[in-house]
């Protein structure tokens, strides 16, 4: 099959470490001359220049694509490769700007017959893949509550576009909301609070909600971008305390005791790559497809995230 990596910043060279780890050819795109000649420095693959449109119009369309370019141009790449002819391609959180953007991806994904996943890789750390199989194991989650505090004043001189800022819960925190909820299930009845703002996020700078899912797990949140913090996630089972801090490691606490330990497990692709990113690369080259989150639940998550963050 053809494949091509869109992209050629930080990103794209992690996902080119595992393809070429996986001894997968791939054509390498990128619309900026400065980002191809770093990454064919960096990696020492020839890059395609002009972005998608004139590669497509001399090669014809890729078979399954990885995305990875900035925020701000995800949901366009991805629009062009789908209507090129490409069926399979895996893309970079959040997937768009904002929620029209996501809708009207997912209506051509849909039109087309296009097979899309948001790569999310945390959901592919060895830390998760044994917090499932523990919550099998213990008749799964009773409860569950996460922190997706972000540290403001290194976003803050970023040099980013607004728009990026203004939905960063979507094109960053949505980490640890995404992971929380890939366990637990979607909420299904719950209540939300924000407050404050922030030079680059207006819409608010504090945040906290609960309610239950639909897997009937109870689920409580907070984040104060304004304060000290940390992403991490919790999720109770009847026998256990499920410990995601930091979201790469698993720790545990096992009932009628306090002591927290490591969970002793296997890290080293998550140590050798860029966690989570191997075996999320190796199931979509695979099609082992069950641990994505697809566009449509990407696009019916957008408006969790909307309201949370109190955006318009």
């Amino acid at each position: 099959m053809k494949t091509w990596l869109v992209g050629a910043g930080p990103m794209a060279r992690d996902y080119f470490k595992v393809l070429a780890a996986l001894r997968v050819p791939v054509e390498v795109v990128s619309r900026g001359d400065a980002s191809a000649t770093q990454f064919a420095a960096a990696t020492g693959q020839a890059v395609h220049e002009g972005g998608v449109a004139p590669l497509l119009q001399r090669l014809g369309a890729p078979d399954q694509a990885i995305v990875a370019v900035n925020v701000e141009s995800l949901a366009s790449v991805a629009t062009q490769l789908i209507e090129a002819g490409t069926r399979r391609i895996l893309l970079e959180k959040p997937g768009a700007l904002d929620l029209a953007e996501i809708r009207a991806l997912n209506e051509c994904a849909r039109r087309h017959g296009a097979a899309v996943f948001i790569g999310y890789n945390r959901r592919f750390h060895a830390a998760t893949r044994e917090a499932r199989r523990i919550m099998e194991e213990d008749g799964g989650a009773s409860s569950c509550s996460f922190e997706f505090t972000e540290w403001a004043h290194t976003i803050t001189p970023l040099p980013l576009d607004p728009r990026v800022k203004q939905h960063w819960l979507m094109g960053n925190s949505s980490h640890v909301v995404d992971l929380a909820f890939h366990l637990c299930g979607l909420p299904e009845r719950w209540e939300c609070y924000h407050g404050g703002s922030l030079d680059w996020h207006g819409s608010a700078a504090r945040f906290c909600g609960a309610g239950v899912t639909r897997r009937g797990v109870f689920f409580n949140y907070g984040a104060d971008w304004e304060a000290p913090g940390r992403w991490g996630v919790e999720v109770m089972t009847r026998k256990r305390r499920l410990i995601f801090r930091p979201l790469e490691k698993l720790q545990v606490t096992p009932l009628a005791s306090v002591k927290i330990e490591l969970v002793d497990l296997d890290y080293s692709l998550d140590e050798t790559f860029k966690p989570g990113l191997y075996r999320q690369t190796q199931a979509f080259l695979a099609g082992e497809d069950e641990q994505f989150c697809a566009l449509a639940e990407q696009a019916a998550n957008f408006e969790i995230y909307y309201r949370m963050a109190g955006y318009r």
